[in-house]
């Protein structure tokens, strides 16, 4: 039998993919993240699954539970908020899975970045403008980051920045980041991304850290930085020029 660590998305419940809708149906064993998984996506279980809201379990509970669902014959779907390449703490379970001879998979889901560039109604990467996107966090009362990844180092980049688990320190972030971004550097939080309840701030590091603290906003959002977001002067990419020579597909028409 196999554990599979199934991304639920950024919030709204048929952002799911349909190979992870499809792989909840038949797991007979559902582990979730209760605060942060959407209920409807449970519908998706057979109606006899063993459902288990992970939200007040610790890691060693958690692993206990893939393992004697596993020994018991049945497949695990092990759901996890977005996308469980970034900041999901996947690493550790399949470590402990691993170690215990418990073969597992993953099935990608639509990130949180993903879900508020898309509330802002913005491409992250434009032509002359901008082509690098750093996902990051910063450290508070979480894991310590590693040398050389705090935001005073990042910042000199001048790329943009989405920073995840943030919301409550903007005004650090807006700190650090001032010397390298300038005041009127185009911000946004965008915080429930994809859900009714999605709120979408905009404006600038002037502003912004303002905004979050009249809003309320504390958790479940994403903060977003760089000049991308506010581009409207720019080439038109390569991809599409009419002066980019494309080969010909055999057997589709000729463009000549």
């Amino acid at each position: 039998m196999t554990v599979y660590f199934i991304g639920a998305g950024p919030g709204a419940a048929d952002l799911i993919t349909v190979r992870g809708a499809r792989t909840l149906a038949r797991c007979r064993v559902c582990l979730y993240a209760g605060s942060l998984v959407p209920r409807e996506l449970l519908a998706e279980c057979p109606p006899d699954a063993r459902l288990v809201d992970t939200a007040q379990l610790d890691l060693d509970q958690i692993t206990a539970e893939l393992i004697a669902a596993h020994e018991a014959g049945h497949d695990v779907a092990r759901l996890h908020s977005g996308d469980p390449s970034v900041f999901s703490a996947v690493a550790e379970q399949m470590r402990r899975l691993d170690a215990a001879g418990v073969p597992y998979d993953v099935v990608p889901g639509v990130p949180a970045f993903a879900a508020a560039a898309a509330a802002l109604k913005r491409e992250l990467t434009i032509p002359t403008v901008g082509q690098t996107v750093i996902l990051t966090r910063v450290a508070q009362q979480a894991t310590p980051m590693p040398d050389g990844e705090d935001l005073a180092t990042l910042g000199r980049s001048g790329a943009l920045l989405v920073l995840h688990l943030a919301a409550r320190y903007v005004d650090r972030i807006v700190a650090e980041l001032l010397p390298h971004y300038g005041a009127d550097c185009p911000a946004a939080v965008v915080a429930m991304a994809s859900r009714p309840d999605e709120l979408v701030l905009r404006g600038t590091l002037d502003d912004i850290a303002a905004q979050v603290k009249a809003a309320g906003v504390v958790r479940t959002a994403v903060i977003v930085v760089g000049r991308t977001l506010a581009a409207a002067q720019f080439p038109d990419s390569h991809l599409y020029s009419p002066a980019r020579t494309r080969p010909r597909v055999p057997g589709s028409p000729s463009t000549t």
